[in-house]
């Protein structure tokens, strides 16, 4: 019986995979394929019980929902503009090296928005056009952007720093500190492998005709009137999105007191500077706040409840033991199943979130059987994901910079691809052990 039931879990497993390679509703597909596991295994009210055990994890609701509603705050407040403008305006006479200022710009601007597809429309709407005026490839200008996009795994809000420090047993600003190397480590490496890559294929000086044959559509279609470009900057403004990661960053030190502030109430605190400073309608803001809360619940932890109903399907039917055992006996495969495999996945569905959601959730709490620390592999996992979906063509932020810059998302995945499968190598041989 229960070789029958390894088997049948290993097809459902396989069934879900290609599901969500064919980008079938994440959701959908987990908990669908949760369900069916435990039905498999007799044991159908287990599918029920994790959902409801998993939808009211405090410290996952409270980081995500908070750090959402603040970033509603911001999009309606405008103060992501003003930040955008702000980092991007002296920036027009640097040739070539305006490649990786252009990923470390989006980069720090990724930390306060940590939305891929949102910064790459806030920051692609300026630093595109400013780009491709300087005689970049507007393909290479495209792929700054969704290379400095790796910068929003240092905000202490989004879901994977909640759910891994939750595993750990740290405090999630003391886990965004931990990786904070990495995150600089992948975005060094996608920035001077992109420079390289546009100075290997000479698109860095490109003539007017060359300028319009890289392109799909004419020229006067490259992107309608940016909001950046009717801004005066205000500082006041522009610092309001990082406020409440300098206040968590200050409290990691216990320089305002000893008591140390919650994700949530730097995320509240930010929103109320916010509101001093823009003076904006209280109740708008209030509402907006809210309103992405809901949003985060809905699209975030809507994940992350769905790949817990699909673990526990897994562990019903005895595959997860299995796997466990495995790693235990050959810890290199944790190290190449937890980097190649968000990787892959992230490259084939445009968003790698659900794969390391599931593997963090089953098998990052038991990293230490297979010598690894729970921290270490649950960043990896994390980046894995990050850099598969940065070089791929379907993400959402690839569709939007492709589209500001009027090219192909595939010819923006081929100059990203190199810089990305660096990166996954170095997460798999260097973060995660020497080879």
């Amino acid at each position: 019986m229960d070789t029958v039931l390894l088997i049948s879990g290993f097809l459902v497993l396989t069934a879900t995979i290609v599901l969500l390679v064919k980008r079938y509703d994440t959701r959908t597909v987990l908990i669908g394929s949760g369900i069916l596991l435990c039905l498999i295994s007799l044991s159908p009210l287990s599918a029920f019980e994790a959902f409801s055990a998993r939808m009211t994890t405090g410290a996952l609701i409270q980081s995500i929902c908070s750090s959402m509603g603040f970033a509603f705050v911001m999009k309606y407040t405008r103060c992501d503009l003003h930040l955008v403008k702000l980092l991007t305006r002296s920036m027009k006479q640097l040739g070539v090296f305006l490649i990786p200022m252009a990923v470390l710009v989006t980069f720090f601007i990724s930390i306060a928005i940590p939305s891929a597809a949102g910064v790459s429309a806030a920051v692609g709407a300026t630093l595109i056009p400013l780009l491709i005026a300087s005689r970049i490839h507007p393909a290479i200008a495209a792929g700054t952007i969704i290379t400095g996009t790796i910068g929003a795994t240092l905000n202490p809000g989004i879901a994977h720093n909640a759910q891994i420090s939750a595993i750990a047993k740290q405090e999630i600003i003391d886990f965004v500190i931990y990786h904070l190397p990495l995150s600089a480590g992948v975005m060094a490496i996608g920035a001077i492998s992109l420079t390289l890559v546009a100075i290997v294929k000479k698109e860095t000086a490109l003539t007017p005709e060359q300028m319009l044959a890289a392109r799909e559509v004419p020229q006067k279609s490259t992107r309608p009137a940016s909001e950046v470009d009717e801004i005066v900057v205000k500082p006041l403004w522009a610092l309001a999105p990082f406020i409440p990661v300098l206040l968590l960053l200050l409290s990691s030190f216990n320089l305002p007191g000893a008591t140390k502030l919650s994700v949530p109430t730097a995320m509240i605190l930010g929103a109320l500077y916010a509101l001093l400073v823009t003076r904006c309608n209280p109740k708008n803001i209030t509402t907006e706040f809210f309103n992405g809360m809901g949003s985060s619940y809905a699209n975030i932890l809507g994940i992350i409840i769905a790949a817990a109903v699909f673990i526990e399907g897994l562990k019903v039917c005895g595959l997860m033991d299995s796997f466990i055992h495995l790693l235990i006996d050959k810890p290199d495969f944790a190290r190449w199943g937890g980097s190649i495999g968000p990787f892959i996945m992230g490259i084939v569905t445009g968003t790698g979130d659900a794969t390391a959601f599931a593997f963090n959730e089953a098998v990052t709490p038991s990293a230490s059987k297979f010598g690894f620390l729970p921290e270490n592999l649950g960043a990896g996992v994390m980046y894995a994901a990050c850099v598969g979906r940065n070089m791929s063509p379907l993400a959402g932020a690839t569709i939007v910079c492709a589209g500001l810059a009027c090219v192909n998302p595939l010819e923006v995945a081929k100059r990203t691809a190199p810089g990305m499968i660096a990166s996954v190598l170095a997460i798999a041989l260097i973060w995660m052990g020497i080879a």
